[in-house]
């Protein structure tokens, strides 16, 4: 697919955003393995989480759609020790989140099982979860000497570990979490940075034995199966940064993000582009699930270049591609570090977004870890293409509303992955169509 996209006039309106990817993963997740049924409003029927259904459905959860809207699903859970030995290869598609914690789940059932992708998740490394996993006693294989899936799991029983994650990872976080729910003994694990705690709060809310104390967290194995949850699935702020950063940088615009989660561990968008002066107001604020919630407001802001790097980062990296747009339109030099993790997402997101926003005239030096962005240089239209992922086509077309001539993303589809709704809501945003209220 390819989008045109010229540079919008004004951008005004309401957008209700899909449901989080990462709580729907991990609400799916949890849910199969608990006792009763579970009703998940608003979950984002993505590529990913389709994924993370499609796998569960193989290994034996009831799982259904409800003719609802926002979309919604039924669990049936399955138990603790319901799940059963799938009778084929389980494809996790693209998503990281859906190969990393069925890993670690799959890991204690008392089966075997192989787990794959497609050829982007193919690249990525699985090293980081495999090892520890074996220091829990699991049999876990896979190519490249054990750092690339395919993965081959046989279930065996595991005991509790202590381990210190070499980087902060919710997705290895939550992996071993999950493999620990099944383990002999307490599992301790340590972070180097605080990463996304859906998992725990989902965990502690369905009556798992879990406490943490800052970067420190202690899982007792399950004394008697999870409660099924209910969850009212917030929108996604990693979504949103797609309208916050499009607002500020416009100097035409005033938009309103309705019923957004706002759990501190993935905030650092709203930190960061607030540091650089962003217009940024939250409205409405409450609790919904155990998880913050509000209606966030952006308007037309003047940025300034800032520097990035260090605890905020685990809490922006999504966000970073999209945050460079902010940064080629600020005065002065934003320095991004410490995010060399970007170079193994859904495509090496220094490389592709340093390459494609320099297409458009920005000024970007792409350092091992990060970005040096020299702002203030006027975006112009080009054509730019996405690599197959989904925050870069989401973060090109943001800079294309405020570079002069017309910009076209290539292999925009791409966006399917996390927000199938996407184009509709810029074209809402621009006046263009309906889709977004007014304000």
């Amino acid at each position: 697919m390819i989008k045109k996209i010229e540079r919008a006039s004004r951008l005004e309106g309401k957008v209700a955003l899909p449901g989080d990817k990462s709580i729907t993963h991990r609400a799916i997740i949890l849910n199969s393995i608990a006792a009763g049924d579970a009703t998940l409003s608003n979950y984002l029927p993505g590529a990913d989480c389709l994924s993370t259904i499609n796998c569960l459905r193989a290994l034996g959860a009831a799982i259904e759609e409800l003719p609802s809207s926002p979309p919604g699903l039924m669990v049936h859970g399955a138990g603790t020790r319901g799940l059963k030995e799938p009778v084929n290869v389980l494809d996790a598609g693209n998503s990281g989140t859906t190969i990393r914690l069925l890993t670690g789940l799959l890991a204690a059932q008392p089966f075997f099982s192989v787990i794959t992708g497609d050829d982007s998740l193919r690249s990525r490394p699985m090293g980081r979860v495999i090892q520890p996993l074996r220091l829990m006693g699991a049999q876990v294989w896979g190519r490249g000497s054990d750092s690339l899936a395919p993965l081959a799991i046989k279930g065996q029983p595991l005991k509790g570990i202590t381990y210190s994650l070499p980087v902060a990872s919710a997705q290895l976080k939550s992996a071993l979490l999950l493999a620990g729910l099944f383990a002999q003994g307490s599992t301790t694990l340590t972070e180097p940075a605080l990463s996304r705690d859906h998992t725990e709060r989902q965990l502690r809310a369905m009556g798992a034995r879990i406490r943490q104390e800052g970067k420190h967290i202690v899982l007792k194995p399950l004394s008697s199966p999870l409660k099924a949850l209910d969850v009212n699935i917030p929108g996604d702020l990693s979504a949103g940064a797609y309208w916050l950063v499009a607002g500020a940088i416009h100097p035409k615009a005033k938009i309103v993000i309705l019923n957004c989660g706002v759990n501190p561990t993935r905030t650092g968008i709203l930190d960061a582009l607030t540091a650089m002066g962003g217009k940024i107001r939250l409205l409405n604020q409450r609790t919904e699930g155990g998880e913050p919630v509000a209606d966030i407001q952006v308007e037309s802001s003047e940025l300034a270049g800032t520097e990035l790097r260090g605890e905020i980062i685990p809490r922006i990296i999504d966000e970073i591609p999209v945050l460079a747009v902010a940064a080629c339109c600020a005065r002065g030099k934003t320095v991004i570090r410490d995010a060399a993790e970007l170079r193994v997402k859904e495509s090496d997101r220094i490389a592709t977004t340093s390459a494609e926003l320099r297409k458009m005239g920005a000024r970007i030096e792409e350092l091992p870890d990060g970005m040096i962005i020299h702002g203030g240089q006027p975006l112009k239209g080009a054509a730019v293409e996405s690599h197959g992922d989904h925050r870069l086509a989401m973060s090109l077309a943001v800079a294309a509303l405020v570079a002069e001539g017309k910009t076209t993303v290539r292999d925009a589809g791409a966006v399917s992955i996390s927000y199938p709704a996407f184009w509709q809501h810029l074209e809402a945003l621009t006046g263009h169509r309906r889709g977004a209220s007014p304000l």
